[in-house]
């Protein structure tokens, strides 16, 4: 059963996915309207959920149950990767791509390829302040507050230049 994100608890489970590019408006109405229906017809062992989503910077959508009312099985989350497929394909667009990281640079998304991390932060183009976007997150609490947040508090540390010794 669908409900407004904002009355999902802090604990609820969230899933994130991140478009290779961003939606346009005909796009997000689409994508809105498919996972509304989704949402209001997902269940779990024939059990309905608890469950909404949002679409954040037109760019990642953030599906959401609260697994107190019913817990996810692997099925129900085998349904929703199915929705977004069938949207996805709809529309011509990429929601599972995980080889691009998401950053916040001049005012807009950018994504990188994981394999030019190292290189950006050597040369200064990524910082360990450079805002990411941390999509493993898995709260509806965590999603408000850790994950947009500084790559120096990601798993991307492991992408930072060594420090010189001299």
């Amino acid at each position: 059963m669908w409900k407004e994100f904002d009355s999902l608890p802090g604990h609820a489970r969230v899933w994130i996915y991140q478009a290779n590019r961003a939606l346009t408006a005909s796009e997000v109405t689409k994508v809105a309207d498919a996972l509304r229906m989704f949402c209001a017809n997902w269940s779990a062992h024939g059990q309905p959920m608890k469950s909404s989503f949002v679409l954040p910077y037109n760019q990642f959508v953030v599906l959401a149950a609260d697994e107190d009312f019913r817990q996810a099985s692997g099925c129900s989350i085998d349904g929703s990767v199915r929705a977004l497929q069938t949207v996805q394909a709809e529309i011509q667009i990429d929601f599972f791509d995980r080889t691009r990281v998401a950053f916040w640079l001049n005012n807009k998304i950018e994504t990188m390829p994981v394999t030019e991390l190292k290189e950006a932060f050597a040369d200064g183009r990524l910082t360990p302040y450079t805002p990411m976007f941390n999509n493993l997150v898995a709260s509806k609490a965590d999603f408000a507050e850790k994950w947009k947040i500084p790559a120096w508090q990601s798993w991307l540390t492991k992408y930072f230049p060594a420090p010189a010794f001299t």
